[in-house]
């Protein structure tokens, strides 16, 4: 049975994309039964090409997501380069942390707070500094450049590049490289880039292609921050699926295998790229040199770690202030008095879309982690490994765009009458959560040192089995790279006391490894809680979450309304979080050899 279950996880995280991309394909080519049309035909891909704002649109797509993420990168880089190691970029880290947990929608409303004409960063220098005593006219937000946007990705992406690079920084020996640069006369950053950046990059390549795919058809965060006439291309689409003319998903259909076709233009643009800098990193590697601005690439790289901390915690707290303002007027810095009035009439709303949240995030983190771990152990018991190949295949339900197949699969649901209820967006959110579960678990799973087996025994595993299944939900949630991490003697001192492997899963591992689980969970939970397309596509609009509430309101511009449903829908992420902390120190206050 066991060896069944990687198959079966296979099926359901690939199955939806690729039934949904032949959903797409169809009516792509005029295909649609339930409008009355059958194809083929070219109709919809020559609606696509008349429409005027496709050259722009296009470009809001390109651009935008090109430039997020380079930029992302880069900061990255220079800050790893420039502070690995240091106290500084420990409490950059720490930071920067908490951050990846803000849902995008979040993080986006909070920064047009920031940066809009009326936005924080205006009042505080108005009137003393701009003269200002009224908003000026000028178009920050939603600008037809696609910045602010640009700026909202950066933002987000950064820590998850960081997280990523921190990942691989364990697995390239960065101290002994750094040593040899330093000893052969090599400046800090110099010999980053030369010795470290090389492998690192090797393993963070799939994450900054994931980012890619991601920033050019974010469809929450264009709504809220891009431009609207014309809107990206993956808002057109979802505009198009949303209109009463059924003829329009045709367009959309084609709308979706266009933007396809530029993600896959970009990542290969971005491939070449990646050839061209490893030719002039390899000659510049060969010249010797050992010195470049190493001290100006430092306080670069710091500068811009702490704008990308600061923009989101104080967008984040323009999201708190909002939500308790009463009246603020143009310039002050804070509101004219506060109140409880925004939550007594908000509130009630936000509880009931937070239960439904926490509903369907919970459905689908449950069962990712309970397919997660039954690969995990069908891996260690067979001693099989995850494969180059099959990491592909755990990236490839984030590398293919959203608005390319989740269009597609709606039109499916639809055709076979199971588009209704919570069910169907569940399973599409589990599309999502599976990988991020999977890849926050894998190496805790297989480091664990083999004489906790002994350790665990010594202190009573029924007990701590029995704390282990109080907490069971949340542990089925962060187990990729921590279940790999287990040291493969554990099971066999724990077989030496006559356990099977069914109660050396149970009893030995799941405890020892609680933090990491709980950990697991929590990253789906954050990933299931910031879905805005799946749940609005597949749920019909009949699934009313945190982030759909949130995001319909950015066209009413009730920024109180905003304020409220933000704060929410960010402690509805970190909520898990706090628990994956607080839940192992209490349970293993006690058992100093269990905290793992």
């Amino acid at each position: 049975m066991l060896r069944h279950v990687p198959l079966l996880t296979l099926v359901v995280m690939l199955g939806p994309v690729a039934a949904g991309l032949w959903g797409t394909l169809l009516p792509a080519f005029g295909h649609l039964p339930g409008a009355g049309l059958t194809g083929p035909s070219l109709n919809a891909m020559q609606d696509l090409l008349n429409w005027p704002g496709l050259v722009q649109a296009m470009r809001l797509s390109i651009v935008p997501g090109l430039l997020a993420t380079l930029l992302s990168l880069v900061i990255v880089v220079l800050v790893t380069a420039g502070w690995s190691g240091t106290r500084t970029f420990g409490l950059l880290q720490r930071a920067l942390a908490p951050i990846l947990s803000v849902p995008h929608a979040a993080a986006a409303f909070g920064l047009v707070f920031l940066i809009a004409p009326s936005g924080w960063i205006s009042r505080l220098v108005s009137p003393w500094l701009t003269g200002w005593d009224r908003p000026p006219d000028l178009l920050i937000v939603q600008d037809p450049a696609g910045l602010a946007m640009t700026l909202g990705l950066v933002a987000k992406e950064v820590p998850f590049l960081l997280l990523m690079t921190l990942a691989a920084l364990g697995q390239v020996r960065q101290e002994q490289r750094m040593k040899t640069a330093r000893n052969l006369g090599y400046d800090r950053v110099t010999g980053w880039l030369k010795t470290v950046f090389p492998p690192v990059y090797r393993q963070i390549r799939l994450p900054v292609y994931v980012v890619l795919a991601y920033s050019m058809s974010v469809v929450d965060v264009a709504l809220i921050l891009g431009p609207t006439r014309p809107p990206s291309l993956s808002v057109q689409i979802v505009k198009w699926m949303g209109d009463p003319d059924l003829t329009l998903r045709l367009t959309a259909a084609a709308a979706a295998l266009w933007q396809l076709g530029l993600v896959v233009l970009a990542l290969l643009l971005w491939r070449v790229g990646e050839g061209l800098v490893a030719a002039l990193g390899g000659r510049w590697i060969e010249t010797g040199q050992r010195r470049c601005l190493d001290q100006g690439l430092r306080l670069t790289g710091l500068g811009f770690g702490v704008l990308a901390t600061g923009v989101v915690t104080l967008a984040l707290v323009g999201l708190l202030v909002w939500s308790f303002a009463g009246f603020w007027s143009f310039p002050s810095a804070l509101p004219d008095s506060f109140g409880l009035r925004n939550w007594s009439r908000h509130g009630p709303g936000t509880v009931a879309a937070m239960g439904e949240t926490f509903l369907v995030a919970g459905l689908s983190t449950l069962i990712a982690l309970a397919l997660v771990l039954g690969c995990l152990e069908s891996e260690h018991r067979s001693g099989r490994t995850v494969t180059t190949r099959g990491l592909w295949l755990l990236y490839l339900p984030l590398l293919v765009p959203q608005t390319a197949f989740l269009p597609g699969l709606q039109i499916l649901l639809l055709q076979a009458g199971a588009d209704v209820g919570r069910l169907p967006v569940v399973f599409a959110h589990l599309v999502f959560v599976l990988p991020y579960v999977f890849l926050s678990l894998g190496d805790a799973w297989r480091a664990w040192d083999p004489r906790n087996a002994v350790v665990a025994a010594t202190l009573g595993a029924p007990v701590v089995f029995a704390h282990l299944v109080f907490v069971l939900p949340y542990v089925f949630l962060s187990l990729g790279d921590a279940w790999r991490a287990w040291d493969p003697r554990n099971a066999v001192v724990a077989a030496t006391l006559g356990a099977p492997p069914a109660r050396v899963f149970w009893r030995v591992r799941l405890p020892m490894l609680l933090r990491p689980v709980l950990t697991a969970f929590a990253v789906g939970m954050a990933v299931s809680v910031g879905q805005y397309l799946p749940t609005l596509l597949i749920g019909g609009g009949r699934v009313a979450t945190l982030t759909t509430e949130a995001v319909a309101l950015a066209s009413g511009g009730d920024r109180r309304a905003i304020g409220v449903y933000g704060i929410m829908q960010t402690l509805a992420a970190l909520l898990p979080f706090a628990l994956a902390i607080i839940v192992p120190t209490v349970i293993w206050r006690n058992r100093r050899g269990l905290h793992v």
